[in-house]
C-alpha cells in the first residue's frame, strides 16, 4: 500500500516538474523578442557615441584639440567598440531559441556583468574629464577648456550622453539575466537535527 502511495506521489511530482517546465518554455519564448530587441538596442547606441568621439575634434588661434589627446575620451571609444560587438553577438544568440542550461546561464550572467561595468566605467571617466573641461579644477590650478574649445566639448558630451544611454540597457540585461539564472536554484531549506540548525545548500532545479 505504501509502495502505491509513494509511486503515485512520485508521479505527480515528474508531472509537476513537466509542467512547470512546459510553463518555463512558455515564458522564455515571449520574452526571447524584447530581450533581442534590448540586446541589439545598445549596438546602435554604442556605434553612434563612438561615431561621434571619433570626429570629435577642433582647432582655433588658441590651439587644436581632438579626443585622441585625452585617455578617458580614448576608452569610451574602445569600450564602444567592444559593447557593439558584445551586443551583436548576444542579439543573435538570443535569437536563435535553445535549450537553457545552466552553465550557459551564467555565461551569459558573467559577459552581461563584465560588459555593464565596461561600459559604465567608460561613461564615468568620460564625464569626469568632461566636469574638468568645463569647470577647471582651482586646486590644482587647471582652468576650464570648454569656454575656447566649445565645439569639441558639446560634441564629447553628446557621446558621453549616448555611451550612459547604452549603460542603462546594460544594466537592464544583466537584471534579466540574473533573474534567469538565480531563478533556477531552489530557495534553501532549513532543518533541525536536535538543538541544532542545519542549511541545506540550494541545488539547481
Amino acid at each position: 500500500m505504501s509502495k502505491m502511495t509513494e509511486e503515485k506521489a512520485a508521479g505527480a511530482e515528474a508531472e509537476r516538474r513537466q509542467m512547470a517546465a512546459g510553463e518555463e518554455d512558455a515564458a522564455a519564448a515571449r520574452v526571447r523578442p524584447v530581450e533581442t530587441l534590448l540586446r541589439a538596442a545598445p549596438l546602435g547606441l554604442c556605434v553612434a557615441a563612438m561615431a561621434v568621439m571619433l570626429r570629435d575634434q577642433q582647432s582655433n588661434e588658441y590651439g587644436a584639440v581632438a579626443y585622441s589627446d585625452l585617455g578617458g575620451f580614448k576608452y569610451l571609444v574602445y569600450a564602444n567598440g567592444l559593447c557593439a560587438a558584445y551586443s551583436l553577438a548576444s542579439a543573435f544568440y538570443t535569437a536563435v531559441p535553445r535549450p537553457a542550461t545552466l552553465s550557459r546561464s551564467w555565461a551569459v550572467f558573467l559577459l552581461d556583468q563584465v560588459f555593464t561595468y565596461l561600459i559604465l566605467a567608460a561613461g564615468a571617466a568620460s564625464a569626469e574629464l568632461l566636469y574638468l573641461a568645463y569647470n577647471g579644477d582651482k586646486e590644482v590650478t587647471w582652468s576650464e577648456a570648454c569656454g575656447v574649445f566649445g565645439s569639441f566639448c558639446r560634441q564629447a558630451r553628446t557621446s558621453v550622453a549616448i555611451t550612459f544611454g547604452s549603460v542603462l540597457c546594460y544594466i537592464l540585461l544583466s537584471v534579466i539575466s540574473s533573474y534567469r539564472l538565480f531563478s533556477a536554484y531552489e530557495a534553501p531549506v532549513s532543518s533541525s537535527l536536535g538543538n541544532k540548525g542545519v542549511e541545506i545548500a540550494a541545488y539547481p532545479r
